[in-house]
């Protein structure tokens, strides 16, 4: 039975980790690889034997795997419990595939580095508790696993701990999504106060039999989900994490940005459609914090010179897509968006550090150009993910962005065609950005050094080879593979307007099929919209790419002298707004200063202090009279027992008093 092999997927990356972390230090690095990728391959077999077993004919819909009661405690009960539906077989493709081809790009990529075992265990862990999220059964076992790929992420981010930005980096992700968990922890207490349980099918099950349930509590509940969503998302206010993340070695920003951590709250909305359908007023907060998000973030992205920081926006910005099509009830597509940017985002971080690995570790594309004759292999699967996130057909990225952008347009959200509007919008800044990076990276006048030393580079160490080198094929092999899926990973959702089928639509039907809006808007529409809409996306794409090829490779100095035109402006998006400064002037130093003064001073200093030195005064006070009674001096031994009697008869005179 497909069930009894569930255990695996998270057990297997599990095991890595223990083995890795608790003998790694002494085992050869061949060793320390071998485990990892082993312990991560199998899952990834395991799944595809799933999806083969899951698209059988009669084949169930779903497969669940039970080991008995977890918590159970009066009037509430939960289970340790795995289930696989459509929807998450999906997910455990992204992770478990991209994952396994992250690992093995980095057994390249970090072999030159200190703590190799040590990172390898963090990517098992990692897995593992994603691995976990996607399972789960329940809200509850969802939060271990979501908590979990937190902890990772906050050792992977801050892997390079010795560098203070590196261990800031970490904590702040692990602060600012500790927000976002708030919120889905009292999502949670509502839940249990509501419905009693926190299983999945039970929750969804009573939504559903009650048909007039809509508003009240589901809308606080799934307001309070979007909470935990933005944080693990990155999404407006709580996307400010993400781009320091780049602080981590690039596998890391990869494994993060594409194929788990940040996925795991569009996954979460998506699971909880029942509740959100039911709300309107949330999935409309929803739409509008994914429109905003998408193209805020595209603004700081095009001005970005760090190559991995414009990759970073990028994701938040594709992120805000992917809530867009939630927001208006478009799961599918935002599901369908989140199986494509794995492949092309991945791609896009790998080959990234590629180009940094061939530089010995340069980062600033100021100082890259003409490498594309250098490192013909990187730059040809490069090109492959920035002509799929640009939406160029028939790459990955226009199947699934324009499913986003169609189904804003028909939907029947008030502001469906002002959502539309800015996703369009956001389409050709993207494109701009990402062929400014594709141009200024590999391409116009190289401004490489011919000999690369090894510097205060972020998360490589230089090889001391000198020149530009072409990266190991163990880590050209992933960026292969991801390229032909951001070429072909768009095919499973082909429109019918676009004499396709969308397989990825009728694969899902099952899991969403209660969150009808979408496809019924979709049916109204008509073919003819559809196409004009996608001729419109393409136009867009194709616009980006033109006002880049002027910028950067036709009239290099344009870019330049607009700056110089409007400086203010210029700063204040290269500054990315500013955001930062205004969280630290208005949140961070206002609670550090609460803390040194209230609780530094007011509870450490004068109560736990105090109470220590009242503690000590005391207690000398006591023994200052103890030694004085205990003399040695028998005269005073005699005063001291007639005091004493004294006192014994007073109490003995009059308790009798007052007795009577």
């Amino acid at each position: 039975m497909p069930s009894s092999y569930l255990w695996l997927i998270p057990l297997l990356p599990f095991t890595g980790f223990l083995i890795n972390g608790t003998l790694g230090r002494k085992l050869p690095r061949a060793a320390v690889t071998a485990i990892a990728l082993l312990f991560t391959a199998v899952p990834a077999a395991i799944v595809a034997w799933l999806w083969v077993t899951m698209k059988a004919v009669g084949a169930p819909d779903s497969i669940s795997i039970n080991a008995g009661p977890w918590i159970t405690i009066t009037g509430f009960h939960v289970d340790f419990a795995f289930t696989v539906d459509h929807l998450t077989l999906i997910m455990l493709g992204v992770v478990t595939g991209v994952g396994f081809l992250i690992h093995l790009y980095s057994a390249g990529y970090m072999a030159h580095e200190e703590g190799y075992w040590r990172f390898f265990a963090y990517l098992n862990l990692f897995m593992f508790f994603m691995s976990v999220l996607v399972l789960a059964e329940s809200f509850l076992l969802l939060f271990v696993g979501w908590e979990g790929v937190g902890l990772a992420s906050y050792l992977l981010i801050g892997f390079y701990f010795k560098k203070d930005s590196a261990a800031n980096a970490g904590k702040k992700a692990f602060i600012v999504n500790r927000i976002g968990d708030f919120g889905f922890l009292l999502a949670m207490f509502l839940i249990v106060a509501h419905f009693g349980s926190l299983d999945f099918a039970h929750v969804f099950n009573a939504i559903s039999v009650n048909p007039d349930w809509h508003g009240g509590v589901l809308t606080a509940i799934a307001l309070l989900l979007v909470v935990g969503a933005a944080g693990k998302s990155a999404q407006i206010p709580l996307y400010v994490w993400l781009p320091d993340a780049m602080e981590g070695p690039t596998p890391v920003s990869a494994l993060i940005h594409a194929a788990t951590m940040v996925t795991a709250g569009i996954y979460m909305v998506a699971r909880c459609h029942t509740i959100f359908d039911r709300s309107p007023y949330a999935l409309g907060v929803v739409a509008i914090i994914g429109a905003a998000t998408a193209i805020f973030a595209a603004c700081i992205g095009i001005v970005q010179h760090d190559i991995k920081r414009v990759l970073a926006y990028s994701t938040v910005s594709q992120l805000g897509y992917m809530f867009l099509a939630c927001g208006v009830g478009a799961y599918t597509a935002g599901i369908f968006h989140l199986l494509t940017h794995a492949f092309f985002k991945a791609l896009l971080f790998l080959a990234a550090g590629s180009v940094i690995h061939a530089l010995s570790g340069e980062q600033d594309m100021r100082k890259m150009g003409g490498l594309w004759r250098k490192i013909p292999i990187t730059f040809w699967t490069m090109t492959m993910g920035v002509f799929a996130i640009a939406g160029i057909p028939p790459l990955a990225g226009f199947f699934s962005k324009d499913e986003i952008l169609y189904q804003a347009f028909i939907s029947p959200n008030p502001i469906g065609k002002l959502l539309w509007a800015v996703g369009l919008i956001t389409a050709g800044m993207t494109s701009f950005y990402m062929f400014r990076l594709w141009f200024k990276t590999f391409f116009g006048e190289s401004r490489v050094e011919e000999t690369h030393a090894s510097h205060g580079h972020d998360d490589h160490a230089s090889h001391g080879n000198g020149g530009v080198h072409e990266s190991p094929w163990i880590m050209l092999f992933a960026l292969v593979i991801l390229a032909i899926l951001s070429v072909i990973g768009g095919w499973v959702g082909v429109p019918t307007a676009m004499f396709g089928h969308n397989e990825i639509e009728h694969f899902l039907a099952p899991v969403f099929e209660s969150g009808a809006s979408a496809q019924a808007a979709t049916a109204a529409a008509s073919q003819g919209l559809e196409l004009t809409l996608a001729a419109l996306s393409v136009l867009t794409a194709l616009a980006g790419l033109g006002l880049a090829y002027t910028f950067y490779y036709k009239k290099p100095g344009t870019a330049a002298t607009l700056a110089q035109r409007a400086p203010a402006l210029y700063r204040l998006v290269e500054n990315k707004f500013y955001v930062d400064e205004i969280y630290s002037a208005v949140i961070i130093t206002p609670l550090l200063m609460f803390t040194r003064l209230i609780l530094g001073g007011l509870v450490d200093s004068g109560l736990v202090n105090g109470s220590g030195a009242l503690a000590g005064a005391t207690t000398r006070g006591l023994s200052t009279l103890t030694r004085r009674v205990q003399s040695g001096n028998i005269r005073s031994y005699a005063g001291w027992l007639a005091l004493g009697a004294a006192a014994v008869l007073i109490v003995m005179i009059f308790g009798r008093f007052w007795a009577h």
